[in-house]
């Protein structure tokens, strides 16, 4: 008995401490999607393999959406509502203030390729992300359940909401979705997306025990990567920006998102939810999907410029993996008191 209880006396052994320079390592999915964009630079698809693409792209993201559907756990999202306040703060951050704070942008219009600052508004309207809002919430002991809930309903909502604001936003910049993208719209994201909701009690369990199904979800992105550059190198993408206008693009992008954490994290404390809360919603609210985003521009905009459109969401998405790294990392070390002030009224970063 006393070593049975020798060892449950033990000392519990923390798991290794990462170095600091790892949160820094760029996203593996993102360093395949810059080498499929390389690959469509120097060998882009040309002539007869032109349709080929077109279709199997179409076929690829209609069986994307279906998945998408058979993977968000609708009943869940209703049933976890109770938390009502949460929710809709995180969605209003999601739909409202990040377009609004977009239209700021303008002041950028001149200085950067059209399509990019198209995308920059591109970025402001695709949903949150589902698996890393959930994970960074986890990491730095927020509401999970909170962030599961939300980040649901904001990628089940985004699938409507999004190609809405597109059409007020992109014409704002004398980009007009025309009436057949509505069209691609409906049948190859919306009908797939309502059938996988609809088919889920007999297909979710499929898709939950086939872990491999990640890997199309990747390929397709990459191929819809390929794609967009091949059309932006026939258009001669490279010869209409420089690296000074990338580079503005890059600081653009990390004055967005350290504003949208202090916003987040400000106004909630202001609007008295507690540090768990804070988190979750600092880190749902801030996230924008790149394997959302990326299929929907390659849906609804012009090919030529679609490489262009989702480069901003490409920094971003790097941007938001660093960030959230490091300050998940400093809640989870600090869970009471960090900064020298209180959780509900420091923004956190």
């Amino acid at each position: 008995m006393a070593e049975e209880t020798g060892a449950d006396t033990q000392p519990e052994q923390k798991p290794p401490v990462k170095p600091w320079w790892q949160k820094f390592r760029p996203d593996t999915f993102l360093l395949l999607i810059l080498a499929t964009a390389a690959l469509a630079t120097v060998l882009p698809v040309t002539g007869a393999g032109i349709p080929i693409v077109s279709w199997a792209q179409k076929i690829a993201v209609a069986i994307l959406f279906f998945l998408y559907g058979v993977r968000i756990d609708r009943a869940s999202a209703i049933a976890g509502l109770k938390h009502w306040r949460l929710h809709i703060l995180i969605l209003g951050f999601t739909y409202v203030v990040f377009p609004l704070v977009a239209l700021t942008m303008v002041v950028f219009e001149g200085h950067i390729d059209p399509d990019l600052y198209r995308g920059l508004l591109w970025v402001a309207i695709v949903p949150g992300t589902v698996q890393s809002a959930i994970n960074f919430t986890s990491i730095a002991k927020g509401n999970v359940a909170g962030a599961v809930v939300s980040s649901s309903i904001s990628n089940l909502l985004g699938v409507f909401f999004t190609p809405l604001l597109a059409m007020v936003l992109m014409s704002t910049t004398g980009l007009h979705i025309s009436a057949s993208s509505i069209i691609d719209i409906a049948a190859q994201v919306l009908a797939p997306f309502i059938l996988g909701q609809l088919l889920r009690p007999w297909c979710a369990d499929f898709v939950t025990r086939h872990k491999k199904l990640k890997y199309f979800d990747q390929l397709t992105i990459c191929m819809m990567v390929y794609i967009a550059f091949s059309a932006g190198m026939r258009e001669g993408i490279w010869t209409r920006t420089s690296v000074p206008a990338v580079l503005l693009l890059v600081a653009i992008c990390c004055v967005l998102l350290a504003g949208m954490y202090a916003l987040t994290w400000f106004v909630a404390g202001k609007l008295g939810f507690n540090r768990r809360d804070q988190i979750a919603i600092q880190f749902c609210g801030t996230k924008k999907s790149l394997t959302t985003g990326v299929p929907m521009a390659s849906v609804l905009f012009p090919a030529a410029a679609v490489g262009f459109i989702v480069l901003p969401l490409m920094i971003y998405h790097q941007l938001q993996i660093m960030a959230s790294s490091m300050l998940a990392s400093r809640y989870a070390a600090k869970p009471d008191e960090w900064f020298g002030g209180k959780s509900t009224t420091v923004a956190g970063f």
